[in-house]
């Protein structure tokens, strides 16, 4: 295990230590409502960030993984009284096996063509969904799960608790995608991608992986979804705010190290919570468009790249 590896992973184990003793020391559970609604974003933009940031495949259909993931685990607890664990891995199956389906379907083209395409995934599984009576057609579900755990002092705790999980093992994946050969594959993808495929880069199976594990993690992230809010209905899980939120924040952060997507998570929902709270909810889509086209524009390798291009100009 190399240096790096083992701060990460010092690191990784002292953020579940401390999301276990928090409990214990906040007791508003505000601060665990919103900090599962952070949480939930930084594995909404790790997951974006393995196709979109490290193959270069822009991909508007976030949200139609995430609302998957949480039918998924709503269906089964209200159906077969599975619990929310099992929905969990059920729920990243899912995504998974569509993010495979997506990618034979669409990485033969690439740009815009590929990214209406993906938008059109979450159409398609939005109109599915409410035909489908049993998922609760246009009204949605409503989903009572059990009682938390005695250790997890309130559902808000315990809710909080679990997706620090999810984000956790979301961040290792990504990062284990970066430095090892996978990583390599789709850095040559994202420069060129024929010139990766003359050199004997498998680019369709790399491709197909990124897509299985990019819909593995966006999926996890709305499993527990239901469980947090107890209802489930299409408009809020395939909202637009989902995947616009998911292409935000990455870029925010950076697209090309696993890092990038969690600062920008971090930052921008965040700060969204906080306008939440002192403005208005309604203002958010706003906020984060206006946000990322001034990226866009200033920074258009996110916040890492910019400190790195200020540190390479900085004199010694």
């Amino acid at each position: 295990m190399t240096r790096d590896s083992k701060i990460f992973l010092i690191a990784a184990v002292a953020v579940l230590l401390a999301g276990l003793l928090a409990p214990h020391v906040l007791k508003n559970p505000f601060y665990f409502f919103a900090g599962y609604v952070i949480l939930q974003y930084v594995v909404i933009a790790t997951g974006w960030n393995i196709l979109g940031g490290y193959a270069g495949y822009i991909n508007f259909g976030a949200a139609g993984f995430f609302g998957a993931g949480a039918y998924a685990s709503a269906f089964l607890f209200n159906t077969f009284g599975i619990p929310l664990l099992g929905g969990l891995v059920a729920a990243c199956l899912i995504g998974a096996l569509l993010g495979v389906l997506m990618g034979y379907l669409t990485l033969r083209i690439q740009g815009v063509y590929f990214a209406i395409a993906t938008l059109g995934l979450v159409i398609i599984l939005e109109t599915i969904i409410h035909n489908i009576p049993a998922l609760g057609g246009a009204r949605g579900i409503v989903v009572y799960g059990p009682p938390p755990p005695a250790w997890a002092a309130g559902p808000s705790q315990y809710m909080f608790f679990l997706m620090l999980l999810i984000a956790v093992a979301s961040v290792s994946l990504a990062r284990w995608m970066q430095i090892s050969w996978v990583g390599r594959g789709l850095r040559a993808v994202r420069a060129s991608e024929n010139a990766a495929e003359c050199s004997g880069v498998p680019t369709l199976r790399l491709k197909l992986l990124a897509c299985a594990a990019s819909g593995a993690v966006l999926a996890a992230a709305g499993a527990p979804y239901p469980f947090y809010t107890s209802f489930v209905e299409p408009v809020t899980v395939f909202s637009l705010l989902i995947g616009l939120n998911a292409i935000a924040m990455p870029l925010i952060g950076g697209t090309r190290t696993w890092l990038g997507p969690v600062i920008g998570a971090l930052l921008m929902a965040s700060t969204q919570q906080i306008a939440t709270i002192t403005i208005s909810s309604e203002l958010n889509i706003l906020f984060v468009g206006i946000v990322l086209i001034a990226f866009v524009a200033l920074a258009p390798n996110g916040i890492l790249g910019l400190v790195a291009r200020r540190s390479r100009e900085t004199p010694r």
